[in-house]
């Protein structure tokens, strides 16, 4: 994730450095790969529990319960809800089962239901934010600590002027690399933060909807 950004511009001259920096002091480095370990899992994750679990249309999905609900066939209303497991499905038939038992049970069903699974949706995605941050003070701290390290070395009396010069460009290029890689994740993290929390917030807007929608058909539309 980060090293793609590190090597887009380079050749093999510039991989070598890389090496060679991350021979000389991988620490802060490898923290950072595992702090791009992490935001991989998280965000595959998040994706595939979003696509996955919400990939039920609800409008169309509403307008068969509507049919039945309308038609007085509650039960076959319920037991379509329990064709799979999917948070749209379960907000509905929470409303179904208490639909003969007053507008305040029916409610209270739905509201219970939708606090439930509306935390879902953003479940970990804020850790992406927290994990940029991360990331970044990483590269810092590795840019930092590679710098304290070159300056030492080149102020030994028994190195002569051209292993300074190179111990200097070493040291330097192996405090950049640190904080080019600590700010690449940084910058995938708000990324897929933006776009994880985008979708999230789309689907607890969908499942407000569905929730105001079955309150509705159970409440007006039903007695109308």
């Amino acid at each position: 994730m980060g090293f793609d950004l590190l090597l887009s511009a380079g050749g093999s001259s510039q991989l070598d450095q890389l090496i060679s920096a991350f021979k000389h002091n991988p620490t802060f480095m490898v923290m950072n790969m595992c702090t791009s370990a992490i935001v991989l899992t998280v965000t595959i994750e998040r994706f595939h529990f979003q696509l996955t679990r919400y990939r039920v249309n609800s409008k169309e999905f509403f307008a068969q319960i509507k049919k039945l609900v309308l038609a007085g066939n509650i039960d076959r209303a319920i037991k379509l809800c329990e064709a799979g497991n999917y948070p749209v499905l379960q907000l509905v038939k929470a409303g179904l089962t208490q639909a003969n038992q007053g507008e305040e049970k029916i409610d209270a069903a739905l509201s219970e239901k939708l606090s439930e699974l509306k935390p879902e949706a953003e479940k970990r995605v804020g850790a992406l934010w927290s994990l940029a941050n991360i990331a970044t003070l990483i590269g810092l701290l590795g840019t930092v600590f590679g710098l304290i390290s070159t300056f030492a070395a080149i102020a030994r009396p028994d190195l002569s002027q051209a292993d300074k010069q190179s111990l200097l460009a070493n040291g330097i290029a192996e405090a950049m690399y640190n904080t080019a890689l600590g700010l690449g994740i940084a910058v995938s993290c708000m990324i897929f933060h933006i776009l994880l929390h985008t979708r999230a917030k789309a689907i607890q807007h969908d499942l407000e909807s569905v929730m105001e929608r079955t309150f509705n058909l159970l409440t007006i539309d039903r007695s109308s």
